[in-house]
């Protein structure tokens, strides 16, 4: 079953008269429980593929399926739904909140869909476990290492159960070992709990990892 797919599309963005196509008529399926990489230079489209799939932006033209919803037919609201219902997302600065402790920031999510006290509580105790910081769940990011912070990132992502989490260079800013670890426990989390994983990157680190490499170049999938 595809949890996500693209077919034909294109992204132009344009700045006065200057237009730049970042995508030029791409189309691809994720199918539920992978683990892939989009893979390519700078300038190739990656992010802005990742970015279509996450309902962060609309195409040009094309259309975009997550979770057998056509995304492209909907508005902002109902895109943004789709996002808090179905879609996680590892950010590469890790976009945590600066004054909630990692407790809290893995709770943030679980707070706006609307679960109770309890629910709560538990979600975010059983993935602090899985990512190995129970002892920091008291923790502020600016009382943690970097690759401590991308696994709180990864468990906020993981709280509310989405069928897919869109990571975006996420180990750019670590050092090889913290990088390592976090693909480590991405790569158990998939396998673990079936989520979907996509991740734009040009890390050798992270690529290895994949069950799945979409290599783009020029805005177009060449392998």
């Amino acid at each position: 079953m595809e949890v996500a797919k693209v077919e034909n599309v294109t992204r132009i963005y344009k700045i006065g008269d200057v237009e730049t196509k970042a995508l030029g008529g791409v189309s691809l399926g994720i199918e539920n429980g992978e683990f892939t990489a989009l893979v390519g230079p700078s300038g190739s489209g990656k992010t802005t593929l990742l970015q279509l799939i996450g309902c962060l932006d609309q195409p040009t033209s094309g259309s975009v399926w997550v979770n057998g919803n056509d995304v492209t037919r909907l508005n902002r609201n109902q895109r943004a739904d789709i996002r808090k219902g179905h879609i996680g997302f590892i950010f590469q600065f890790f976009a945590l909140i600066p004054t909630l402790t990692a407790y809290e920031n893995i709770e943030m999510p679980l707070l706006l869909n609307g679960h109770s006290a309890k629910e709560r509580h538990e979600r975010v105790m059983e993935l602090l476990k899985a990512v190995d910081l129970l002892d920091r769940a008291k923790n502020r990011p600016d009382q943690m290492s970097g690759g401590q912070q991308q696994r709180v990132a990864i468990a906020r992502a993981l709280a509310p159960n989405p069928a897919l989490i869109l990571a975006d260079e996420p180990t750019a800013n670590l050092d090889s070992a913290n990088g390592e670890q976090v693909m480590e426990i991405m790569t158990r989390l998939n396998k673990e709990t079936g989520v979907t994983f996509v991740f734009a990157t040009h890390d050798p680190r992270v690529i290895k990892y994949a069950r799945r490499v979409v290599t783009l170049r020029d805005g177009l999938i060449v392998a």
